[in-house]
């Protein structure tokens, strides 16, 4: 990754169609329903009380996603609009930012515009793009962040600057939900093992090698590891001046650490079962789903359901195994990163201390299935067989619009029209 990319092969043009292609259907029904659903009735009320700067509500996640969804509110008004239109903007972010980390990693056109097709079309981000919860906003500040580390080694040049505002975007990650944490440390440690493998005697003072020439260790250190947490902590001011409830207030916590304390404990205490929770092997397989909604509600029978798409969600399972097996031959660390950065974030789950745990901590691992997905199509398109590299993409197209109706809540043809999607036992 030390060539620079040709301008005229660079699919940017495309890459921002995609962009807004995939905006404007977040758009239709965006307002339906009128009333809030889901985890929208946790967050919208702690939005209002920093809008007020009232009582510090919903203290067990971090400040800059409510923040934003303040931002949509006071823009737009206390209204669906208002409520839900900068999550759409945030997924419209992670899925350009997807799209052009890749390019930088691979170069290839072909596998750029495969993957934003496969996140497009892929259910899980075009729902969490459609309604108020802080799940967008963490993975689009990862999707900048990871940009901007690719495109830092494949254009050293401008790898102060990238490497800069990727730390900023690893701040406003963590910030947004803690999910970030099991990837915001990545960035920082690929730095450190390249520059080590790259044999320089001056480990800390060199200039040169792997993986932004020109940037020093200790200098990478500053834009990847103090930065993010100058930054995550600066999102904390507004807790300071609640008016209830307040950091150093005597009815508040202490200070930031006693906060994050008790953030610890109030994030591994749920433990009452929960009919929609589930188990990573679950996630795996796309087995078990959540209706975010259903009900009837603004004049019709409605449901948002929150699965994978069938087919690109169990396709990506071989696709790993392709290119852990490619990579490890080929000695190519592009094929093995979706691999390892799928095992990271899945194997999280696995071990982490919260006993009732979701399908939508499903985002950010299966961002990473369909990256390892689009690379195995573009393999095959790259060997002439472009037949078959179209076919997965046209399924998984063919797949959203069949589900279309319970990912964006029109109207249904009455209470037991689920059964017509619902193939699964789990997703029902």
């Amino acid at each position: 990754m030390t060539s620079s990319a040709r301008p005229d092969h660079d699919p940017r043009a495309w890459c921002m169609a995609l962009t807004l292609g995939f905006w404007l259907v977040c758009l239709i029904r965006l307002g339906i329903p009128t009333a809030p659903y889901f985890d929208e009735v946790h967050y919208l009320p702690a939005a209002r009380e920093l809008l007020a700067l009232g009582e510090f509500t919903n203290r067990e996640h971090p400040l800059l996603g409510k923040q934003l969804l303040a931002l949509g509110i006071a823009l737009l008004g206390d209204n669906p609009w208002g409520w839900r239109l900068v999550p759409t903007l945030f997924g419209a972010l992670a899925l350009y930012a997807a799209m052009r980390a890749l390019w930088h990693a691979t170069l290839s056109r072909f596998a750029t515009l495969a993957y934003g097709a496969l996140l497009g079309t892929g259910f899980l981000l075009y729902v969490h793009a459609r309604i108020p919860m802080l799940d967008v906003f963490h993975i689009a500040f990862l999707a900048l962040a990871f940009w901007q580390c690719a495109g830092a080694m494949r254009e050293p040049e401008t790898g102060r600057w990238r490497l800069a505002l990727a730390g900023a975007a690893l701040g406003l990650s963590m910030a947004a939900k803690w999910n970030a944490l099991v990837l915001a440390p990545v960035p920082g440690l690929v730095f450190l093992v390249m520059r080590a493998r790259a044999g320089r005697r001056r480990l800390l003072l060199s200039r040169r090698g792997a993986p932004v020439p020109g940037i020093t260790l200790l200098e990478a250190a500053l834009w990847l590891g103090l930065v993010p947490l100058l930054v995550y902590a600066a999102t904390y001011l507004p807790a300071f001046w609640f008016e209830r409830g307040a950091i150093g207030s005597p009815d508040g916590p202490a200070d930031l650490i006693a906060h994050h304390i008790a953030m610890l404990g109030m994030q591994s205490g749920v433990t009452q079962p929960h009919p929609y929770s589930s188990q990573w092997l679950q996630w795996l397989l796309n087995a078990r789903g959540i209706w975010f909604l259903y009900e009837v509600i603004d004049g019709a029978q409605r449901g948002i359901l929150l699965i994978g798409n069938p087919l690109t969600m169990l396709l990506g399972l071989p696709a790993l195994v392709w290119a852990a097996w490619r990579g490890i031959a080929r000695r190519d660390g592009v094929l093995l990163a979706p691999v390892w950065l799928y095992t990271l974030t899945l194997g999280f789950w696995a071990v982490a201390d919260k006993p009732v745990q979701f399908y939508y901590h499903y985002l950010l691992p299966s961002m990473f299935l369909l990256a390892a997905l689009a690379l195995a199509l573009d393999a095959l398109w790259q060997a002439g067989r472009r037949w078959l590299a179209l076919l997965p993409l046209a399924g998984s197209v063919a797949f959203f619009v069949y589900f279309y109706p319970i990912l964006s809540a029109a109207p249904l043809d009455g209470e037991m029209a689920f059964l017509q999607w619902a193939w699964l036992p789990g997703w029902r």
